[in-house]
């Protein structure tokens, strides 16, 4: 297999990084959109390499699966592996050194830590949401940042099955009185669970089985006996359950969070349980949640929370909606192999802040190949300006995207030696447009 290198350039580093050659040992990357159809025709991959993988640093924070581990030091990568987010200042010491970083939720990778993150690459957000990372200053920097947006949805559910019959049974009032001593039996039983299933949505989607979409918010609320959320956190969603939507709720009924913290008014949903208006609730995620585990859930966080566990029929569980060994399994291969992927080809299929972008795979038949990688500002007259800079060689193969005012492109150069890829490099970092500019070879 030809040695692979990776030269890689970021304007507000100012400098350029040329590193030894990959190990002989054997990559095996998972098969895919990008290299399967190259499969199937009966060749194999070349498989690139970024540089020499021992150069390669990772920090994971919280605690990430042993299956995104594996992945990882599998690939002969550093890895460093936590249990526990860092307070900021350590966080900031740690950055400063690694080529990738992997989170959950606790982690806050804001602009200041980023400013000093010189070497990332990219990040891999091991859950859901990627709220908790500046995605516009990361992607105005060359870090690409992947997530797992699927992989715990059916872990989510079960808690929320659950809590709709832990609440329309009061189990949790009814417990809580039998370990006072106090016997409080009921005589109305809960119903099957053939339920009907309503939902909304802002696009119109398929619906499943025997589900209905419903033309508005409102209609939903007026109809629905439990109303379950699951939303991203916008601008849009932020209190989008406040007074007057509990208002328009059916009396008696049940409101469920599980999605983002910042979705529901709070101190309008106390309001709105003490009157009796609403019968139960279940939250899992919340505006401010600890850093930490600990005695930390009272009124210094939120202000309110004192309050909130004063409710009746309220089921309040640490934002553990996806945190099932079966779920976090499922997030550390997907967001393992993602990272992978981007490192060793630059490919940005599910990445939440770049253009997806991919390449067919090239073939060992191909020794003298390179990636070349551009990430630079989306103005007019860049792409005629690359172009000029490699028409010099014989490109097999090309592709562009952008989003909003970031553009992604990827080039395959074949006859290439490395002479040739110094001065493509150094060409490509002339231009005032330029992120980040990586070689692959």
């Amino acid at each position: 297999m030809a040695q692979a290198q990776d030269i890689l350039s970021r304007d507000d580093a100012q400098r350029r990084m040329s590193v030894s050659a990959s190990p002989t040992t054997t990559f095996q990357s998972p098969l895919s959109s990008f290299g399967g159809a190259l499969a199937r025709r009966g060749g194999v991959p070349k498989q690139l390499k970024p540089f020499n993988t021992q150069d390669i640093k990772i920090l994971l924070l919280e605690n990430v699966n042993q299956s995104g581990r594996d992945i990882l030091t599998g690939q002969g990568y550093q890895v460093e592996a936590l249990k526990t987010s860092l307070p900021e200042d350590q966080l900031i010491e740690k950055i400063r050194d690694v080529h990738v970083i992997g989170i959950r939720s606790k982690t806050r990778l804001n602009e200041k830590v980023l400013k000093e993150a010189k070497n990332l690459l990219v990040i891999g957000c091991f859950c859901i949401g990627t709220n908790q990372v500046d995605l516009e200053y990361a992607a105005h920097h060359g870090i690409a940042v992947f997530n797992s947006p699927f992989a715990n949805s059916r872990s989510v559910a079960e808690l929320v099955i659950a809590e709709i019959i832990t609440l329309a049974r009061q189990l949790g009032d009814r417990s809580n009185e039998m370990h006072r001593g106090t016997w409080n039996k009921l005589s109305v039983l809960a119903e099957a669970m053939g339920m009907s299933v309503i939902y909304y949505d802002v696009v119109s989607l398929m619906a499943l089985g025997t589900a209905r979409q419903v033309p508005t918010l409102k209609d939903l609320l007026n109809q629905a006996d439990f109303v379950t959320l699951h939303v991203p956190e916008l601008a849009e969603t932020k209190n989008m359950i406040s007074a007057a939507q509990l208002a328009q709720m059916k009396d008696g009924s049940y409101l469920i969070n599980a999605s983002r913290g910042t979705v529901v008014d709070i101190p309008a949903l106390i309001n709105a349980m003490r009157s009796g208006k609403i019968a139960g609730a279940a939250l899992d995620v919340f505006p401010t949640e600890p850093r930490a585990n600990g005695d930390y859930f009272n009124n210094s966080l939120n202000g309110w929370d004192e309050a909130l566990r004063s409710v009746n029929n309220i089921i309040l569980t640490p934002h553990i909606g996806g945190s099932t060994e079966e779920a976090q399994r499922a997030i550390g291969i997907e967001v393992g192999d993602a990272l992978v992927r981007y490192i060793n080809q630059g490919v940005t299929i599910g990445s939440v802040n770049m253009p997806e972008v991919s390449l067919r795979s090239m073939t060992p038949d191909e020794p003298d190949y390179a990636r070349v990688i551009f990430i630079h500002q989306n103005v007019p007259g860049v792409l005629r300006r690359v172009n000029e800079i490699l028409g010099e060689h014989n490109v097999d193969k090309q592709i562009s995207d952008s989003r909003g005012d970031c553009a992604y492109l990827m080039a395959d150069v074949s006859n290439v030696q490395t002479s040739d890829l110094r001065e493509i490099l150094d060409s490509l970092e002339a231009l005032s447009s330029r992120i980040l500019t990586r070689v692959l070879y």
